[in-house]
């Protein structure tokens, strides 16, 4: 009975363990491309489809400038005006608005889906909500950039200097949607960029990829392709998307294994009580007498 208490195992669940997101199985790579590819579609025809709004984009850029200087924010021609120091950086700043965008959100997906699938499907999911957003708000505030408001002063450095990315004439574009700059796409999937490769990674150098989104937010600014409250418009619907989409390694705990035994624990061995198991009490038998109390 002892032998047999003595190894008996605890019934209840064993200790619980937190999922590894490096464990993750990649998902097809047939449906996400396909599913990336749709991604990418949605954003290209969901802004043509959100054109033909001139004159309520116009009357928009008029309040969201007059609102920018009510709330003394610095004039977008300051940082223009750092780039118009030569035409070699105003190209550069132009390159970059038109060559970068894409390419690097595909490149960070791709390594994602090779390295961190947990991560790839995370930020896969953030980015869809995030554009599936923009575009919503493309169709509701239907905004002219700076570069064709007037009362900004600011020049077209795509149009002045190339390369550009849109037609000379925005109303008959059909190419690309020039009255959706609200929320802006170029700093907010950028954004995305930067903190799903810091999530991701763990070298202490992985805080260097803020400079993207940062130069980014330079870029679109001084080329005046987008207002201060764009940026600002995207920043905030990407934080509502990384507040609804779970976090890697943040889900519930899964069981881990059971213990097998003191030395894989640590811990003694359950006693009887706690194995739940009753023992018989002791029995009191009367001592037997000495010989010299029987002869006595």
């Amino acid at each position: 009975m002892a032998a047999g208490i003595r190894g008996t195992r605890p019934t209840g669940p064993g200790p619980t363990a937190t999922p590894d997101p490096s464990s993750t199985p990649r998902p097809p790579l047939g449906r996400e491309l396909l599913l990336v590819s749709a991604l990418f579609l949605v954003y290209k025809f969901g802004r043509l489809f959100a054109n033909g709004h001139e004159l309520r984009a116009f009357h928009n850029a008029d309040r969201i400038w007059e609102a920018e200087r009510a709330v003394h924010l610095p004039g977008e021609g300051s940082v223009q005006a750092l780039l118009m120091h030569g035409e070699a950086l105003v190209r550069t700043a132009n390159t970059y608005y038109a060559a970068v965008h894409f390419p690097a959100t595909i490149a960070f997906l791709a390594w994602l889906y090779w390295r961190r699938p947990d991560h790839y499907l995370w930020s896969r999911r953030v980015l869809a909500l995030l554009t599936a957003a923009a575009l919503a708000l493309h169709l509701l505030m239907p905004l002219a950039p700076p570069r064709m408001l007037d009362a900004t002063g600011l020049v077209d450095t795509a149009r002045v200097y190339g390369p550009s990315v849109y037609g000379a004439t925005p109303a008959t574009d059909s190419m690309a949607n020039q009255f959706a700059a609200m929320p802006s796409l170029h700093f907010g999937w950028a954004l995305m960029v930067a903190i799903g490769l810091i999530a991701a990674t763990r070298t202490r150098w992985r805080w260097l990829w803020l400079l993207h989104p940062a130069l980014t937010l330079l870029v679109i600014v001084g080329t005046a392709n987008h207002y201060w409250f764009d940026a600002l418009a995207a920043a905030a619907l990407l934080g509502v998307a990384l507040a609804v989409v779970r976090t890697p390694g943040t889900g519930p705990s899964v069981p881990g294994p059971a213990m097998s035994g003191q030395a894989a624990s640590g811990a003694a061995a359950p006693g009887p009580a706690a194995s739940g198991i009753a023992t018989p009490e002791p029995v009191l038998r009367p001592a037997a007498p000495r010989p010299a109390e029987v002869l006595r």
